[in-house]
């Protein structure tokens, strides 16, 4: 198992951006057939970072998040899963920093029985979740609106969110690489996302089991910038070894 997970590794470092590798290519280069190389190109695609075409294949462009409301409701059962298991680590008086992800949103929502929190946000469903409730303080960043995230993310912002060093930041991620780290696909996100990795004492990543093995545009972190990884699944190698420093809960 470990063998292939190398192999598979060794393929995805054979392809750059916008180039077309041919599969007996890359069986000669890796020393094994090209029945092997299929093999291992199925589950790459399945997991969606290659495209495969006519005895071919390319790195898969990172598609872009849809738009807010549509997030919200996909895996809606894992994202509530994940989201009940990451609340046990803020405590009532917390000070903490919840993105504008979609699971984080799920996690707001977790939170809404949490006495006193300081919670500090780019996102306005967040905010709309927390603030004026059970004694919480709320400091919501300002700028201009990103629509598709409903949330602020501009130079602004990240300015204002920058000013903040709290003791939990609750973060999501668009992607998590085994050789790349973690990823982002929206700029002004991931900038928000560095800002909290930066300042937080400790940082909660909520991530569901697909964003493994994914692509994103730009490295936000590593995992060893992790303190808590909760998911829904088990970690597969190499996962498992690159969070290893990491406290990692499964969501029952």
């Amino acid at each position: 198992m470990i063998k292939r997970e190398s192999r598979r590794r060794d393929i995805l470092n054979m392809l750059r951006p916008g180039e077309s590798h041919a599969l007996i290519d890359i069986a000669r280069a890796l020393n094994v057939s090209e029945e092997t190389v299929r093999r291992e190109l199925k589950l790459l695609e399945q997991s969606g970072s290659v495209v495969r075409t006519h005895g071919a294949v390319s790195l898969a462009t990172p598609a872009p998040e849809g738009p807010f409301e549509r997030r919200m409701q996909e895996n809606v059962d894992v994202k509530k899963r994940i989201a009940a298991a990451a609340v046990r680590f803020v405590g009532d008086g917390d000070t903490i920093f919840i993105d504008a992800g979609s699971t984080a949103c799920f996690v707001a929502q977790a939170l809404v029985g949490r006495q006193k929190l300081t919670v500090i946000t780019n996102a306005l469903t967040v905010a709309q979740t927390l603030g004026g409730r059970n004694g919480n303080t709320l400091f919501l960043a300002g700028g201009e609106l990103d629509y598709d995230y409903k949330a602020f993310s501009d130079h602004t912002a990240q300015a204002y969110i920058a000013q903040f060093t709290p003791h939990l930041a609750i973060l999501t991620v668009g992607a998590i690489h085994a050789d790349h780290g973690l990823m982002d696909r929206n700029a002004r996100e991931a900038a928000i996302a560095q800002i909290a990795y930066a300042r937080a004492d400790r940082v909660l990543l909520v991530v569901e089991h697909g964003k493994f093995g994914r692509l994103g545009l730009i490295r936000t972190a590593e995992p060893d910038d992790v303190d808590i990884l909760v998911t829904d699944q088990p970690l597969e190698p190499p996962y498992a070894e690159l969070f290893r420093r990491t406290t990692v809960v499964v969501a029952p």
